[in-house]
């Protein structure tokens, strides 16, 4: 869809997670994301996907007290 020059995207369909409730979805992509970005930077094209997803399917409150932690180095997810 586009709308005054903007493309609005959501993260693809994934059969590992087929429910309405996309909590799982959200942090898996945000900690794949983060694994990605560690090993090959923020800016890899690889990682570029799990940013995407993450972005489209978390609330910013979560993803920022997420960011947060990582930064305290008290995030308890595998990042």
């Amino acid at each position: 869809v586009r709308s005054m020059g903007f493309k609005i995207e959501t993260a693809d369909h994934d059969d590992l997670f087929p429910t309405q409730n996309q909590t799982k979805h959200c942090y898996t992509r945000y900690c794949q994301y983060w694994r990605c970005a560690n090993k090959m930077g923020e800016d890899a094209p690889e990682c570029k996907k799990f940013f995407k997803a993450f972005h489209s399917l978390c609330p910013t409150d979560w993803t920022q007290k997420w960011d947060e932690q990582r930064e305290n180095g008290s995030f308890a997810g595998p990042v």
